[in-house]
């Protein structure tokens, strides 16, 4: 059964997420924005053994520590979509702008598309693109856990933002409504900021997104 273990990191408060297969022990760690000793450090903790760097998407808070962690560990970059290139080529600038440490920028080992599956020892996650906050976002579905990395995507009572280049609030709400929701009422997601909450209860109370529905 995949397991999972949330560590704010960076100024921002960005919710990194140190995934892995209880049987194994294997490990990938989420959008790891910052703080990499301190990551080390829980990864140790938990006993796992790390293998991956999964990115939702390339903003810094997000993706600002992954050139590092993956160069230094030699572990593979998993993600995100290839929409998300330019952020990626970015990354320096956007530590500068933001006073984040120096971020690399990198060439993922692996892109991921909508549809395509990552694992870890004995657990399968669905790769699902969720365009709107980035172009190049996906979130990483375990239906077995009724869990869901949503990144920036949506929030407990919010949605991503989408006033930054490429974003696209209609996009956005499309990919809530037409690729999370289908996931389940009983899905908890693991949102980038905040606390985590379902697409259930999103689905009847969030302004953004509501489904007339599911509020009755």
């Amino acid at each position: 059964m995949l397991r999972y273990h949330t560590v704010p990191v960076t100024a921002f408060q960005q919710n990194c997420s140190i995934v892995w297969c209880d049987e194994t022990m294997a490990a990938a760690i989420i959008d790891p924005g910052g703080e990499v000793d301190r990551l080390r450090g829980e990864c140790e903790r938990l006993g796992v053994q790390l293998q991956a760097v999964w990115l939702t998407h390339a903003h810094i808070d997000h993706a600002g520590a992954a050139g590092q962690l993956a160069r230094e560990d030699k572990l593979p970059i998993i993600g995100p979509h290839p929409g998300d290139q330019f952020w990626i080529d970015g990354l320096p600038q956007q530590s500068r702008m933001f006073g984040f440490p120096p971020a690399e920028a990198f060439l993922p080992s692996r892109w991921l598309a909508d549809g395509d599956t990552v694992t870890l020892g004995h657990c399968t996650l669905a790769v699902r693109h969720c365009p709107g906050h980035t172009p190049g976002h996906v979130v990483f579905h375990s239906a077995e856990a009724q869990r869901c990395f949503v990144g920036d995507v949506l929030f407990a009572g919010s949605v991503g933002r989408t006033d930054f280049p490429g974003g696209d609030f209609d996009t956005l709400v499309a990919s809530i409504t037409q690729r999370l929701w289908p996931m389940g009422d009983e899905t908890v997601f693991i949102p980038g900021h905040g606390p985590e909450s379902s697409f259930g209860e999103e689905r009847r109370s969030n302004p953004y997104v509501t489904d007339p529905r599911s509020a009755r």
